[in-house]
């Protein structure tokens, strides 16, 4: 490994922050300041894809920017694993900038300027937490994305708005807290906190108690944003931020942190010695695959689109903390290699899937209002494109071949199956075929039912079941909840159509603007291509450096 002294990491880092400043002076001119964003995007994107050629030739990038506190210093390092979560953060984030444009103007949403301008701020903290090059500078990042969120989260200023941003500050910065004290145990045990592939070796030989309760603050802190079960309930009811920030929350940044700061922790600070010595793999393999089935049961229940794809985000995610958790407590090491890879692959793949997903949702409710499944009743006809591209995200959550879910789960299928832990290879089969189940109906309502017929049909009967909430004269709404909790009255006759069925589109795109349909087809797009072609796509390509690294095993 060389190591190439550059200001790229940094550059990539303060671009959009740097973009925070005229995005706010532009504010009486929304054509400038969604330039501006574009332009900070596109070039944080471009900084970050620069470093990919000498990364994948094993050289890492590197910004050190002098002392931070004593011991250690502010680095800065593009690495394989960094600029995984890094290449994936601004590419998203270059795809939803346009996207947010056409959400944001299609509802005529307020204070769109502090949207913008946290969005950016927030994606700076992202790159940072990507490319930190110890625990601390993690850590600084890490609150710093709380921070920057915080507004979009609470952008609508509702009750409901206010109050789950408060759980979300509770939740993160209580996070933040058990990362600092795991972070400051890692210090006093080790001298240092600066990431090691393989993990930093002083850790094998410390108190076997004092690197558990290290491990197990690190994780417990990391798992806050990773939403593993049971501290998950922030994710769901932040689902009152705009849909653009639900994609932002579940695909591209605060998610992902979590999950990128449990695989610093077990690849590069502990390494797969260290956590298989002390026995503590194992134990966070069961909470993921406890997290994965529980979360998914709860999905079927949910009525609310948003809301179900919540629950669906808190079991995909624990799909990469088992593939992580199984890659580094198991023998033989090629076996721990494909759990990993698949782990780390389900990062990106997941991303685009659930991005995908999450902008069908919020095309639907700017074009329709229609936030419930049980009144999507035959949708497809009304919205064809985007009900297609949400089918096909849908078939790749659920592992179908072809997309980018299955070439993830397969690698974490054959690292369970081949080191024997057929209980986790189980945990994954249950989980898959509770992904259809929570995916088809929303696919089957929208293509296979008219309005007129449009009945609740939960997959599972009461307790586990849904319920429709709408109540329904011939076809016709009563009365339906908006997203701020509003009511409105609708006679099927308003241009959506409900009760005399869905006012068709066709298949050019009369459905939407193309500033949304565009992002939603690019990442359906990207979820084909991850599951086709996934080393041409790059993404296999980092991962597969990742892991030859750390267990020294050529996939």
């Amino acid at each position: 490994m060389t190591e190439i002294t550059s200001l790229r990491p940094l550059l990539a880092v303060l671009v959009s922050a740097v973009a925070v400043a005229p995005i706010l002076a532009s504010r009486g001119r929304p054509n400038l300041r969604e330039a501006w964003t574009v332009t900070a995007a596109v070039t944080k994107f471009g900084l970050v894809a620069s470093m990919v050629p000498a990364v994948l030739g094993g050289d890492v990038y590197v910004t050190d920017l002098g002392t931070f506190v004593p011991g250690v210093n502010f680095v800065l390092e593009a690495d394989a694993l960094g600029l995984l979560f890094g290449l994936l953060a601004s590419l998203l984030w270059v795809v939803t900038s346009f996207y947010s444009m056409g959400y944001m103007r299609g509802l005529d949403e307020g204070h769109q300027t502090r949207y913008f301008a946290s969005f950016a701020g927030s994606v700076s903290a992202a790159i940072g937490i990507a490319f930190a090059g110890n625990l601390l500078v993690l850590f600084v990042f890490y609150e710093l994305l709380t921070v920057a969120t915080y507004p979009l989260v609470t952008h609508d200023q509702t009750k409901e708005a206010r109050a789950a941003g408060r759980k979300y500050l509770t939740y993160t910065f209580g996070g933040g807290v058990a990362v600092l004290a795991g972070t400051v145990l890692v210090y006093v045990l080790t001298d240092t906190t600066t990431f090691t592939p393989g993990g930093i070796a002083d850790l094998a030989t410390a108190d076997p108690t004092l690197a558990s309760a290290a491990f197990g603050l690190l994780v417990v802190g990391f798992g806050v944003k990773a939403a593993l079960m049971p501290l998950h309930s922030w994710l769901p009811d932040a689902m009152v931020a705009p849909t653009p920030v639900s994609g932002l929350l579940h695909a591209v940044a605060v998610v992902k942190s979590g999950v990128f700061g449990i695989a610093r922790v077990t690849l590069d600070v502990f390494g797969p010695d260290a956590v298989a010595d002390l026995g503590l793999g194992i134990v966070l393999a069961f909470v993921a695959a406890a997290t994965l089935l529980i979360s998914s049961v709860i999905a079927l229940r949910q009525d609310n689109l948003k809301r179900r794809l919540a629950f669906s985000t808190v079991s995909q995610l624990s799909y990469i903390v088992l593939g992580l958790a199984v890659g580094v407590s198991v023998a033989p090491e090629r076996a721990a290699a494909y759990a990993l890879a698949g782990g780390l692959l389900h990062i990106p793949a997941h991303a685009f899937m659930k991005l995908t997903l999450f902008f069908c949702a919020g095309a639907i409710h700017v074009e329709t209002h229609t936030d419930d499944i049980s009144n999507m009743a035959g949708i497809g006809r009304r919205m064809p494109l985007t009900m297609t591209a949400f089918g096909i995200a849908s078939l790749g959550m659920a592992g179908i071949p072809l997309i980018a879910g299955f070439v993830s789960k397969y690698f974490i299928l054959v690292g369970t199956v081949s080191s024997g832990q057929l209980l986790f290879t189980g945990a994954l089969l249950v989980s898959g075929v509770l992904n259809i189940a929570y995916f088809w109906p929303v696919v089957y309502t929208a293509f296979f039912e008219s309005p007129d017929d449009g009945n609740s049909k939960p997959v599972l009967e009461s307790p586990f079941g849904g319920d429709r909430d709408v109540a329904t004269d011939g076809g016709h709404e009563l009365e339906e909840h908006d997203e701020h909790g509003e009511h409105s009255e609708h006679d099927g006759h308003d241009g959506h159509g409900h009760g005399d069925g869905w006012t068709a589109a066709g298949w050019r795109g009369g459905e939407s603007t193309w500033l949304m349909l565009a992002p939603i087809l690019f990442a359906a797009a990207g979820s084909i291509a991850l599951g086709v072609v996934p080393d041409a796509a790059v993404f296999l390509q980092i991962v597969r450096a990742v892991v030859e690294g750390v267990t020294g095993v050529a996939l």
